[in-house]
């Protein structure tokens, strides 16, 4: 759902500002002290804020905080009740830790997630990265729903009272930018597979495009056909709806910096694993394995407002992976774009498949300088890294290298995996170039299916991001939000922005 709750500035004057727009509630940040937390507000503000809330207290801030045994962490809220003009408000002392953009982004998102059914809640700025803590409290306050709204909706307006009120707003619009692009990310991975099918995909990329300024191609699956797109094809032939590869292009105005950036993603609208079928349970997150081709989407559509200065090519390889009649079958040989030929040894194994035939598109017909491809590949990547941490896989070391960091500036770390040569003879085929899985005992899921990726991008650099892990949240943490996440939108933009 579209994110709801708008941050804007509210002069310098906390109280002020709670009283002068009714706030039902007020937020003051703390950081670790050395014997206790202390108020995170810099200047001359520090003192007459303590003033100002001694008056409204039967005890001082740092009584309260002592009471309740704050500790000033990222995200602790420490809550009482204060008089601020003529009416009672709550007062919420918030914790910023060592004020890291990791940090303030945890600390907005508690504070977006404790104002839902509120108007108006008025929190005093802590010093650092205010675009982190401006984008922590949107994705915090989102939410996916379909039917009646929710009983406690999102808060309404986080107004932030702060000495610089341009920074303020120049905060809020770049975090609120990349907060909506993750939140666009989480939609469309979060939508049900009954709406969401491959041509639906495509029809949200027009929609994305002609709001973003970008062209769109669609290749149907006439289209994939003539082209000779056999993964895209052997994938969706068991279902009665049918694939498509989605081609979005933005074009930086003034020439931009010369570079051709390709970014690929996984478009698997729904995975039952085909004839190699999944279990029941196994079925239940699998609405969420377009989340790499979501994250794409939502990157492009970010580009122009945020003055990406690359040329930027964006391809959603899409298709419903399911069992029937016409589906492909274990022992099957596909032709994939190019003339590569892999050999289906599980159908479960079907984003490799579909990611192929895009990957050797681009490389084939794009001449892109950098292809990045974002994919839920694999569980092996789940089990090495957990949820927390996304695979990279890459081909050269300052790609690598400009993604971890991208991932680390983020929020979205990564941890770079190795492609371990020896494992190739793993995938081996007896009856075709390759086999989607590899067939030794070798293990290492997420690395032979890196390596089978690299059988499609020439010579190109390229880097494989696998998200199976943090693609997903069970729960809501910090900025993360139950279900799809986005993750690999701020990493992407990040990077693209740098």
């Amino acid at each position: 759902m579209p994110i709801e709750t708008r941050i804007q500035a509210a002069g310098t004057d906390v109280l002020e500002a709670a009283g002068r727009l009714a706030a039902e509630a007020v937020a003051v940040p703390v950081r670790p002290g050395r014997q206790a937390p202390e108020p995170a507000v810099a200047g001359p503000l520090k003192g007459t804020l303590e003033g100002a809330l001694g008056e409204a207290l039967p005890c001082t801030l740092d009584e309260l905080l002592a009471l309740h045994r704050a500790k000033g962490e990222p995200g602790e809220l420490t809550s009482t009740t204060a008089r601020i003009g003529d009416r009672p408000c709550e007062l919420l002392l918030y914790g910023v830790g060592d004020a890291s953009p990791a940090a303030l982004r945890r600390a907005g998102a508690a504070l977006a997630r404790r104002g839902k059914g509120r108007e108006t809640l008025v929190a005093a700025v802590p010093d650092g990265d205010l675009a982190a803590f401006a984008e922590g409290a949107l994705l915090g306050s989102y939410g996916f729903r379909i039917g009646a709204a929710p009983p406690r909706p999102a808060l309404r307006t986080l107004a932030l009272a702060g000495p610089d009120t341009a920074a303020i707003d120049a905060a809020a619009g770049r975090g609120g930018r990349i907060a909506r692009a993750a939140a666009l990310a989480r939609d469309l991975a979060n939508t049900p597979a009954r709406e969401k099918d491959p041509s639906w995909l495509a029809a949200r990329a027009g929609e994305i495009a002609a709001e973003s300024g970008l062209t769109v191609r669609v290749r149907d699956e006439k289209d994939l056909v003539e082209g000779g797109f056999g993964g895209l094809l052997a994938v969706g032939a068991g279902s009665s709806r049918p694939p498509r590869l989605i081609e979005m292009s933005y074009e930086p105005e003034g020439g931009g910096s010369g570079r051709h950036v390709v970014l690929v993603g996984k478009g698997i609208t729904f995975d039952t694993g085909g004839l190699s079928l999944k279990p029941n349970e196994g079925m239940k997150t699998m609405k969420t394995d377009m989340a790499g081709g979501a994250v794409i989407m939502a990157v492009l559509g970010a580009l122009r407002d945020l003055g990406v200065r690359d040329r930027v090519t964006g391809l959603v390889a899409a298709a419903e992976n399911m069992p029937s009649g016409s589906a492909m079958r274990p022992g099957d040989v596909i032709t994939h774009f190019g003339g590569t030929t892999s050999e289906v040894l599980n159908t479960d194994a079907e984003g490799r498949l579909v990611l192929a035939d895009a990957l050797a598109y681009a490389d084939a017909e794009l001449d892109p300088d950098v292809v990045v491809d974002v994919a839920t590949l694999t569980g092996a990547a789940k089990v090495a890294l957990g949820l927390r941490h996304g695979a990279l896989f890459a081909n050269d070391d300052a790609l690598a290298g400009a993604l971890t960091g991208a991932g680390t500036a983020a929020g979205e770390p990564v941890w770079r995996l190795p492609m371990v040569e020896e494992y190739r003879q793993g995938i081996e085929s007896e009856v075709a170039d390759v086999a989607n899985i590899e067939r030794r005992g070798f293990g290492g899921g997420s690395i032979m299916a890196a390596l089978f990726l690299r059988e499609f991008v020439g010579d190109r650099t390229w880097a494989h991001l696998d998200v199976a892990g943090p693609g997903r949240s069970t729960a809501d943490d910090g900025d993360l939000s139950k279900g799809a996440t986005g993750f690999g939108t701020r990493l992407l933009l990040s990077w693209l922005t740098a």
